[in-house]
């Protein structure tokens, strides 16, 4: 059983694409425990132990900052980490149940034939984009881990654009 990897050897095993394996590294969220006589990254059972970690925190929707802090230790206990999920979902709610409310207002004053107001049709309008663009993060999220995916298929074996100095080392 090998109890070494490489990068894309890692890659194809987590899901991940190489370019976010290098991307953790450079913002010193995952680095490899060594290196080859080539410069290749070498990962061992422990690294991907603390991957497996990092991508449930992730999971959880926590961000990449929010991740570092826990995985180098400071002072995040699993408590911790639950209050933050039901804080984003609190969060969540009240917009939900604000656009609700902005909804049913406008609901209500068209079943009369009324006409709204410039405040009332901007408040909705508030409301709307709000929610709009937390959609469109989580999904952009989604996406981006969909085109990571599909950038490795295509192009596994491509140069990194961001190692000028040796394009084929992964």
């Amino acid at each position: 059983m090998n109890t070494q990897w490489k990068v894309g050897e890692l890659a194809a095993m987590t899901g991940l694409t190489i370019r976010t394996l290098r991307y953790y590294d450079q913002i010193g969220l995952f680095s490899p425990s060594g290196h080859t006589e080539s410069g290749h990254r070498i990962y061992n059972g422990h690294d991907l132990a603390k991957l497996q970690q990092i991508l449930s925190l992730k999971e959880l929707g926590l961000s990449l900052d929010e991740v570092k802090e826990i995985v180098e230790g400071n002072e995040f206990s699993p408590l911790d980490i639950v209050r933050i999920q039901m804080d984003r979902l609190r969060s969540t709610i009240r917009l939900q149940q604000r656009l609700l409310q902005e909804l049913e207002n406008v609901s209500a004053l068209l079943q009369h034939d009324q006409t709204l107001t410039v405040n009332e049709f901007t408040a909705l309008l508030e409301v709307m984009k709000k929610s709009k663009e937390k959609f469109f993060l989580e999904k952009r999220t989604s996406m981006e881990r969909s085109l990571d995916r599909l950038g490795e298929a295509l192009g596994e074996n491509e140069p990194d654009p961001m190692n000028r100095n040796n394009p084929g080392r992964s």
